[in-house]
């Protein structure tokens, strides 16, 4: 089965689900965690000064899902590393703690026969999102003053690839953290 809109999971609506132990796992409310999508977090020169500093912020409270961000990162960081290679560096500030769970429908001959509806609708764990609040930082990207255009383009596209509303801001470098 495919991938549901993430116009589905994209409110924050519903509590949020993440107890996961592996030291207790009776104390565990999710039993199999889905693995994640988002393996990279820091990319590019952490070494080098930068005089500017672009942050990509959450316009509204929502959930991202792990395959949108790392959707997103991909795009913005092969267009940073094919325009200026080594003059940035690039870190992902969210991590995808919520689980998202889906109730599976069945469709064709036969499956209302087949199928409970919305009885025990309860779904299975089939994927991960970041719950983002209102003005947090998703990405951030550390470069010079004259790439800004370069960028604003990276940032646009990472952008296209996640439901949501976002904004770029451009400020003083903060010291690079992780």
């Amino acid at each position: 089965m495919g991938l549901r809109p993430a116009r589905t999971c994209k409110t924050l609506d519903k509590q949020a689900y993440t107890r996961f132990s592996k030291k207790k796992p009776d104390k565990s409310y999710i039993k199999a965690m889905p693995h994640i999508n988002l393996h990279v977090y820091r990319m590019g020169d952490k070494a080098k000064k930068y005089e500017r500093q672009f942050d990509l912020t959450a316009e509204e409270d929502l959930q991202i899902r792990d395959n949108s961000l790392e959707a997103g990162r991909q795009t913005a960081n092969k267009q940073l590393e094919k325009l200026i290679p080594m003059q940035y560096y690039f870190l992902v500030r969210t991590y995808p703690h919520n689980v998202v769970r889906e109730n599976k429908m069945i469709t064709g001959a036969g499956a209302d026969r087949l199928q409970k509806g919305m009885r025990q609708s309860f779904g299975r764990p089939t994927n991960r999102a970041a719950r983002v609040v209102r003005e947090q930082i998703i990405f951030s990207v550390w470069a010079n003053a004259i790439h800004r255009p370069i960028v604003k383009e990276a940032i646009r596209r990472a952008k296209l690839k996640m439901a949501g509303r976002y904004r770029l801001v451009e400020r003083e470098p903060t010291p690079i953290i992780g």
